[in-house]
């Protein structure tokens, strides 16, 4: 992955932070995307002794205008992108009956839109580069339960989008992967867990680093090639 160009959404922590500092590890650019600039600084500190170059680029996702400035500014920066990794979002929990509409809503807008908007706009570089994009999704897509189906909408959502993206742009040379990991040692779940007043044990659950080197040799297979796929979850004897 040397000399290719990564952008990296949700980059401050949890997956989306071991996979930018796998890809700056493999020597590529890597171009930080997330809303906390001192945790986006953090983590380029650590890429830089690795990667060709580190950028961050502080911005929200669910701004239209946010995502066109951050594409021409990488555009300028750097000319080219030659992988996309989704790894931003958001997740509310609540029962249908009194799940308040707006938690959808802001839901999608972080978990669906932004990712079509970024895909969409980032798509005619990836094309001339041939390039990859992956979405991390999740198993709740497989697994959908009480209290999460605003959530998991948003995730068949994005595994639809994945999944019509791959049809539309092999042909061109771009491959799609999409990564569905289970219960993952993230600060997301450990808000989910302290939110349900239920002890956290991150030592059972998948580490970022796992979903990470999933997704480096899913980008290191020949051209010969597709994994279109991947189901994760905790191993436990």
């Amino acid at each position: 992955m040397h000399g290719q160009v990564a952008v990296v959404t949700g980059a401050s922590r949890g997956i989306g932070r071991a996979i930018a500092l796998q890809l700056a590890a493999e020597g590529a650019t890597v171009c930080l995307v997330g809303r906390d600039a001192q945790a986006l600084q953090e983590v380029a500190n650590l890429g830089s002794a690795t990667a060709t170059a580190v950028a961050r680029y502080r911005i929200d996702l669910t701004r239209d205008a946010e995502i066109q400035g951050l594409v021409s500014q990488v555009r300028q920066d750097f000319g080219r992108v030659d992988i996309l990794v989704h790894s931003a979002g958001i997740m509310c929990l609540g029962p249908l009956g009194d799940a308040p509409v707006a938690d959808l809503d802001s839901q999608y807008q972080a978990n669906v839109r932004a990712p079509y908007l970024l895909t969409q706009a980032l798509l005619p570089m990836l094309t001339a580069s041939q390039g990859e994009v992956v979405f991390i999704n999740s198993s709740i897509v497989f697994t959908n339960r009480a209290e999460v189906g605003q959530y998991a909408a948003t995730k068949y959502a994005l595994q639809a989008l994945a999944d019509s993206l791959r049809d539309e742009v092999n042909a061109l040379g771009v491959r799609v992967l999409s990564i569905y990991p289970g219960q993952t040692n993230t600060p997301r779940q450990e808000a989910k867990y302290a939110r349900m007043g239920a002890p956290f044990h991150p030592e059972r659950f998948i580490q970022p680093e796992d979903v990470a080197a999933v997704v480096l040799n899913a980008l290191r297979l020949p051209r010969t090639a597709e994994v279109t796929d991947i189901r994760m979850r905790p191993f436990r004897k």
